[in-house]
């Protein structure tokens, strides 16, 4: 097998094998990068054990009640919403796991990558129960329903377009823990979701350093990528039953909407690539880089109008409050 990529039109054509390979010391030292910097943690240390009692059921407790519930309304929405993507981790173990192998230093981090994001699901349960903050009966069944249709990545037919995915998505990830423990109304939420975003924050990292390598062996492809997946991106919690509405509600409280996304997340790791500034591209390079300055662009304007709207809605409900 050669590692050397293909040739068309000139440029350098460089297929998931060989990639991975060429990638595979870049990896190997943002592991060890990531293994210096990231800080031991227990799960069990962020949760309010104290304030924890009986449910009704088997144990003859006291059946949930909103009332009960220390955070904010459009908290409540917001965790359930990220607790029941870190659910899907089974799935998402599978999908790099395949794409990116379990040997080496990539398999090395996949592992990893797995056991820290498996933490953020046991300490977001075990607050949500213990402190009563969402309505357990909902929580299990929306579980069980997101977890039975299982995840499939819109990306799973590229490791590049992967690597490009989940460097935009850590970071998306990051700001919607970290805006929802502002949002919650609750302290421990907060300094419990502020835990997790630091984990995130050190994936997105990964990834994007790695993203950044990319560019130097095959910009054409990985603009090509890259382009994709901001044009296409959609939270791998989409599918969960009531997401659309949940993230309408996420959107309007200031959680996570057009205007987070592209200023605290698709811009953030643009600007830090420099991606609409890479010079020496190809054809396809170029073109590819062009639909995304585009897209960018109209990103912005729709964001504009959305804040247009959603200030509008708010002094509605605020002058509805004022009147009651």
């Amino acid at each position: 097998m050669t590692l050397a990529p293909a040739h068309l039109h000139g440029q350098a054509v460089w297929s998931d094998t060989q990639l991975l390979y060429a990638l595979e010391e870049v990896v190997e030292t943002e592991l060890n990068r990531h293994l210096k910097v990231a800080k031991e943690w227990m799960p069990h240390e962020y949760v309010p054990w104290s304030d924890g009692r009986n449910f009704d059921g088997v144990m003859g407790g006291e059946a949930w009640a909103p009332d009960q519930s220390k955070v904010s309304e459009v908290g409540r929405i917001a965790l359930v919403v990220n607790l029941l993507t870190e659910d899907n981790l089974p799935s998402y173990h599978h999908e790099i796991a395949t794409l990116f192998g379990r040997d080496g230093a990539w398999g090395t981090w996949v592992h990893r990558w797995t056991a820290e994001e498996g933490r953020h699901g046991i300490v977001m349960r075990d607050y949500l129960l213990t402190s009563r903050a969402v309505d357990p009966v909902q929580l299990e069944r929306f579980r069980m329903d997101h977890m039975s249709e299982g995840f499939e990545s819109d990306n799973q037919h590229s490791m590049l377009h992967t690597v490009a995915y989940v460097a935009f998505q850590e970071l998306a990830t990051r700001i919607s823990h970290r805006n929802t423990g502002h949002h919650s109304g609750d302290p421990v939420c907060d300094r419990m979701l502020a835990r997790i975003a630091t984990d995130e924050n050190l994936h997105m990292i990964f990834y994007r350093n790695l993203l950044a390598k990319a560019f130097e062996l095959a910009p054409d492809q990985t603009m090509c990528a890259v382009r994709d997946v901001v044009v296409n991106f959609r939270m791998p919690g989409h599918g969960m039953p009531g997401f659309e509405r949940a993230a309408a509600q996420i959107a309007i409280g200031g959680i996570y909407n057009l205007r987070i996304h592209h200023d605290d997340v698709l811009q953030p790791v643009l600007r830090f690539l420099k991606v609409l500034q890479i010079g020496g591209l190809g054809p396809e390079g170029l073109k590819a880089q062009e639909e995304l300055g585009l897209y960018m662009g109209g990103l912005d304007d729709q964001a504009t109008k959305f804040d247009e709207r959603r200030e509008a809605l708010l002094a509605r409900r605020r002058a509805r409050a004022e009147r009651a």
